[in-house]
């Protein structure tokens, strides 16, 4: 008669089988690098103790969510020739869902009495709940939170504690040596968080930036050491309406191919199913300023005006306080009441921005800001000269000046030349395609833009 376990017990002698059958080779030092597209490369360093010859050797507490093809497992003087992949954990369910056409033993306790009856019985099915033969007819087993529990007779060999991968190798020579284990990851995350404390009298920010770790396995990671990677691997360039200008300075982060690589100080431990955030941005008195914007692509009349965008501009230089990659992710800004407590006013989100950008994120709009665009005229010159006459009134509601920024894009591309042959306000050339002026407007006043330019076909 074969021996019964309960299955606590069973998870016990589950361990001790591993033990006794095969090597047992834990992680000695642990290394993870996180890219932004739900992609990890765990690079895991173990000392086995190889015999001479054939040898199974088992590794655990591997990525439940791991890319078996990707593996590659090296050491010193050895050949593989199989490996695999026990990815079903010693769960209950999968317990049953093992035994299925197998007999277990079922214990009921009376709860008026405490008395335990056992029974065998034949597990038939565990689809949508678990039906078994017993005593000669066909039942139903219960999950109503009854003292009821099921004994098996053992293990199944394929269920493990934790992901497990299994390495047959042919080992030139006996003993001790380091084998260094490689292979890539899905279910491990990062992304970038920001928050700004934005002071406008002062002109200044203070900005932290967090990396947000998600660990979606079903494994723990212990002790380990963490990269992240900042850039589109395997992926087309991203566009950000908040940068104007790309920048020229490299920083102090370590650059990998054309992406920029982080490492996080010291060493942690990346639980199952876990998120943290661990610092890695920290700039303080950042100048910063807040603006009025209003963009135009093309030339438009719009009978009602528009609310302008509140923006907060800064530049990430060394100058300024900053001078460094930053990659993509959402700024949260805010700013002090006068009691001194921080309220949040808006965010918005970046992408992966080189050291010496310009930026401006947009956190908001004003009411008490308008613009009204008005096409005054559009002249045909010739079959390749035009012209139009563009007017933007700005008004101001509040009790102090302002100063309104309208970029106009839309009116050059490849086929056409612009130029600017009268205005009001002196514009500023930012590149082939966009053109902007400073509109100051006095408090409770009104400012009109007025322009016109030439367009000539090539």
């Amino acid at each position: 008669m074969k021996k019964r376990v309960s299955l606590i017990a069973a998870l016990a002698l589950a361990n001790v089988a591993i033990l006794a059958t095969s090597p047992l080779a834990l992680a000695d030092d642990l290394a993870i690098t996180i890219y932004n597209n739900n992609l990890s490369l765990v690079d895991d360093m173990r000392t086995i103790n190889f015999a001479a010859g054939k040898n199974k050797i088992t590794l655990p507490n591997v990525s439940s969510a791991i890319d078996p093809t990707s593996v590659s497992f090296q050491a010193a003087g050895i050949n593989i020739i199989e490996q695999n992949f026990d990815f079903d954990l010693l769960t209950p369910a999968k317990m049953m869902e093992k035994a299925v056409g197998q007999f277990v033993t079922i214990v009921r306790v009376n709860p008026a009495t405490g008395r335990e009856t056992r029974q065998n019985a034949k597990v038939l099915s565990v689809n949508n709940g678990v039906i078994i033969e017993v005593g000669g007819h066909i039942e139903v087993l219960r999950d109503d939170n009854l003292p009821t529990r099921v004994i098996f007779n053992g293990v199944p060999k394929n269920l493990r504690a934790k992901p497990t991968l299994s390495v047959a190798v042919q080992s030139d020579r006996a003993g001790a040596r380091d084998a260094r284990l490689t292979y890539l990851s899905s279910g491990l995350s990062w992304r970038a968080d920001y928050v700004m404390l934005f002071d406008e009298q002062a002109g200044k920010m203070d900005l932290q930036g967090w990396a947000t770790l998600g660990n979606l396995t079903n494994t723990t990671f212990e002790n380990v050491k963490t990269q992240l990677v900042a850039g589109n691997v395997n992926q087309g360039p991203q566009r950000s309406g908040s940068a104007y200008g790309a920048g020229t300075e490299s920083g102090d982060v370590e650059r990998i191919g054309d992406n920029y690589l982080y490492t996080l100080p010291g060493r942690t431990t990346l639980a199952a199913k876990q998120t943290k955030q661990i610092g890695f941005v920290d700039g303080k008195g950042v100048e910063a300023a807040k603006i009025y914007e209003y963009r135009a692509n093309g030339f438009a009349t719009n009978m009602d005006p528009s609310g302008v965008d509140v923006r907060i501009a800064f530049s990430n230089s060394k100058a300024a306080g900053l001078g460094q990659p930053l990659p993509q992710g959402i700024v949260r800004v805010y700013m002090k009441d006068k009691n001194g407590r921080a309220q949040y006013i808006g965010e918005d989100r970046i992408t992966h921005t080189a050291g010496g950008s310009d930026l401006a994120l947009r956190i908001g709009s004003a009411f008490d800001v308008t613009v009204k665009p008005t096409t005054v005229a559009r002249k045909q010159i010739s079959k390749k000269v035009s012209e139009v006459t563009q007017s933007y009134e700005v008004k101001n509601a509040k009790p102090e000046a302002a100063t309104v920024y309208i970029r106009q894009t839309g009116f050059n591309g490849w086929r056409a030349n612009a130029t600017i042959t009268d205005e009001t306000i002196e514009h500023k050339q930012v590149s082939a395609d966009e053109m902007i002026w400073a509109v100051d407007v006095p408090a409770n006043g009104t400012t009109t833009l007025t322009f016109t330019m030439r367009t000539v076909r090539k």
